[in-house]
């Protein structure tokens, strides 16, 4: 062979076979002993664990422990996230035993202050701040109490029904009666927590208070009161279901699911499902209850129908608002979270002007919503999962849960509004994942895209030195 078939021979090789490494198979390793690596993860786990209570996903509490684990100098760290418990462990080449920890998960509580906190933590730990002093500022952040009292809270949730209320145009009694229905089904489920009740039961009562108090609003028809002549018990209840629903984390789990972590996807899933179980029981539990004192409800025969436009961009703000300060917002979080709810339901309007279904419609106002948030929460320095709840949450189809119920309870013999109530829920069912897949959606096309508005902004600001 030739000196010019060898080198013919040589180039086609490098096209079919990947070359060798040449980077060097040694690295310069900090100096961690076993107690500092306990240490340091010990330090990010908790971290981890407390940004999982507080409503981040699995996919950034792993990023989060292998990133200050990383900054401290313990790599590589494996972490497994599930539900109920985290597990990291480090390994150091040669050693005879890995570090290996391991935090149960118990229960979880949105906090969106702290978890900005933690969030603002982990830049500083970046940022050079030692070891010592992160697990002091953690400890302050673990201790903080949540910024709101519970009246505050209450109050809150009652402002959420009276949104939903103002969206469909309600009169000044139908917001009186969401704001109270609400409020004693909030103060119900508060005081069930402190017996620590499981939330089960917690939702069964709350639904079946606000279902109760409907039924019971039109005997105040007899004052004769022209409010009360035009009074709808059905905006009522669906203003308490948008509110049980709150608190679910719709969203978290689609995350989780999409970015493969199956166990925590799927243990959120069943938890949604159990406490959506728990509305639809005390619902139902509330019009048999209704029936059987003489007031049962007719079922509509059409959807509720929307109020006027701006109506329905002020009941979409208070909406927000009211989720932002009881999921324990500060102010920045709460004036975001307004704004992103007014972009998501003009995006839904606009979509549902056009042509789209209600499902449809709701996926792509989800997606506008989540999608700008992600990129102002980075700039403004908020977790985006905070603004991203707030803002699709006008969106939940509570309405239509409550319309379907009622068509199942009062059908009795009528095969058509039996169906068509088990119609409807599936339609609910399907604006739901909806809105999941949309919020996820936008959460995701928004990362990347805010990634390369930083990297430009950083790059400028080099340029301008």
């Amino acid at each position: 062979m030739t000196r010019r078939e060898r080198k013919i021979l040589a180039s086609l090789t490098h096209l079919v076979r990947s070359e060798r490494s040449s980077e060097s198979l040694t690295a310069v390793l900090p100096v961690v002993d076993d107690r500092l690596a306990v240490r340091i993860l010990d330090l990010a786990v908790r971290i981890g664990e407390t940004m999982l209570v507080a409503g981040a996903n699995a996919s950034e509490v792993t990023t989060t422990i292998v990133r200050v684990a990383g900054i401290y100098g313990l790599d590589p760290v494996h972490v497994d996230v599930t539900y109920n418990s985290i597990t990291a462990a480090h390994h150091r080449s040669g050693a005879a035993h890995p570090v290996t920890l391991l935090r149960v998960v118990r229960g979880s509580s949105p906090d969106h202050s702290r978890l900005q906190r933690l969030q603002a933590l982990v830049v500083s730990i970046g940022g050079g701040l030692d070891l010592d002093a992160a697990t002091e500022s953690y400890r302050s952040i673990r201790r903080t109490p949540f910024r709101y009292r519970p009246s505050v809270v209450i109050g809150s949730q009652a402002l959420l029904a009276v949104g939903v209320a103002v969206m469909f145009g309600g009169n000044w009694l139908v917001m009186v009666l969401a704001f109270v229905a609400a409020a004693l089904a909030a103060l119900t489920q508060f005081g069930l927590a402190r017996a620590q009740v499981p939330y089960f039961f917690s939702q069964i009562a709350g639904a079946f208070v606000l279902t109760v108090i409907a039924a019971l609003s039109p005997l105040l028809r007899a004052t004769g009161w022209d409010a009360a002549l035009e009074l709808r018990p059905t905006v009522i209840v669906a203003s308490g279901v948008v509110l049980m629903l709150a608190g679910l984390t719709v969203v978290g789990a689609a995350q989780d699911a999409i970015d493969g972590f199956a166990l925590t996807a799927m243990g959120r899933i069943l938890e949604l499902m159990t406490h959506t179980l728990g509305v639809v029981l005390g619902i139902l539990a509330g019009l048999e209850t209704a029936r059987v004192l003489g007031l049962a409800m007719a079922p509509p025969s059409e959807a509720l129908p929307l109020g006027p436009v701006p109506l329905q961009f002020l009941g979409a703000a208070l909406i927000a608002v009211s989720v932002a300060i009881f999921n324990g917002a500060g102010a920045r979080v709460i004036v975001v979270s307004a704004a992103l709810s007014l972009v998501a339901w003009l995006v839904y309007l606009l979509a549902a002007q056009v042509g789209f279904e209600v499902a449809a419609a709701s996926g792509l106002g989800a997606f506008a919503g989540s999608f700008v948030g992600t990129l102002v929460a980075y700039r403004l320095h908020v977790p985006s999962v905070a603004i991203t709840t707030a803002a699709i949450l006008p969106m939940v189809p509570g309405a239509a849960v409550f319309r379907g119920l009622l068509s199942i309870v009062e059908s009795g013999d009528s095969s058509p509004l039996l169906l068509g109530g088990f119609t409807i829920l599936a339609g609910a069912g399907i604006i739901g994942v909806s809105l999941a897949v949309g919020a996820s959606l936008g959460i995701y096309l928004g990362q990347p895209v805010r990634a390369s508005l930083g990297g430009v902004a950083r790059a400028r600001a080099r340029l301008l030195r």
